[in-house]
């Protein structure tokens, strides 16, 4: 497996692929891997000859209370876990390579409207973050796939939308949240609950599959669903920000037409922030 720090080098190799006539597929992530990411890479080795992971602790999604120096950093570990599962190449990226003028002028490429909902609305700026780091990383490595996580349903639905309105020839894949025993997704925000609120976390799971259950049987006073949801959250000991029922299929508002919803919910629990989601089919 070749790491690479440079665009020129991660080209060179590149190029030697595409003239083999190889499809390369890219799993973009800011390291500290867990299974999860690496569930990923064996979805993007399904659809490529050749997969890249690029490992990028991207300043643009943090906010002014989130510590960017703080984020793990955990090079040697992530090197070793992406060999055992065969990743072709290892892209680690300085933020000079990726933002040559720097993050303050840097061109920006934001998605309206869909950017500013749920997450966004709580984190101005955090999705035009992902999507000006993504839009770069998608130039640099030229993708044919590129494979995102269930988990951050609202950021896969964002670069879906980047992906379509730009016209760019990448088939994005959506691969299924990697869970606990307990149900907890896993994350690297997990590292900060205490001994007591990791007990408590998987309460999230459980409150999704309570309202999908709900939904599954006919429910459909969706105000209902979230507000008590939201109230048995808060009695726990969560910070809720929201718990959301939207159409899967684009966040919009749900009606009692729609045949496939999304249950969402971000949460803090200490200061481990926490989100999840539930895909329905009713």
């Amino acid at each position: 497996m070749d790491v690479v720090s440079t665009a020129d080098e991660l080209r060179e190799q590149l190029k030697d692929w595409r003239h083999e006539g190889e499809h390369i597929a890219l799993v973009p992530t800011m390291g500290n891997l867990n299974a999860g990411h690496i569930s990923l890479v064996e979805i993007a080795r399904e659809h490529a000859e050749k997969v890249v992971v690029s490992i990028f602790v991207n300043p643009k999604q943090f906010s002014e209370d989130e510590e960017f120096e703080d984020f793990p950093r955990t090079l040697e570990r992530d090197r070793r876990r992406l060999d055992r599962v065969n990743a072709d190449l290892v892209f680690t990226p300085d933020v000079e390579t990726i933002y040559p003028f720097g993050t303050d002028n840097a061109t920006s490429v934001s998605v309206p409207t869909l950017s500013d909902e749920l997450c966004g609305s709580f984190r101005p700026g955090h999705f035009s973050g992902v999507t000006t780091t993504v839009t770069r990383l998608f130039n640099i490595v030229q993708p044919d796939v590129a494979v995102f996580g269930q988990k951050d349903y609202q950021q896969q639905l964002v670069i879906n939308r980047l992906v379509t309105d730009l016209n760019l020839p990448i088939k994005i894949i959506c691969g299924e949240t990697v869970r606990e025993e307990d149900g907890l997704a896993l994350s690297s925000k997990n590292r900060h609950l205490s001994e007591e609120e990791r007990v408590l976390a998987p309460k999230i799971h459980e409150t999704l599959d309570e309202i999908g259950r709900e939904l599954e049987n006919g429910q459909r006073n969706f105000d209902d669903l979230e507000a008590q949801a939201f109230e048995k959250l808060k009695l726990l000991g969560f910070a809720t920000e929201y718990v959301s029922i939207r159409r899967a299929e684009n966040l919009d508002p749900p009606n009692r037409d729609c045949d496939e919803l999304v249950v969402l919910i971000s949460a803090w629990l200490g200061k481990a922030h926490l989100i999840d989601n539930l895909v329905v089919h009713i």
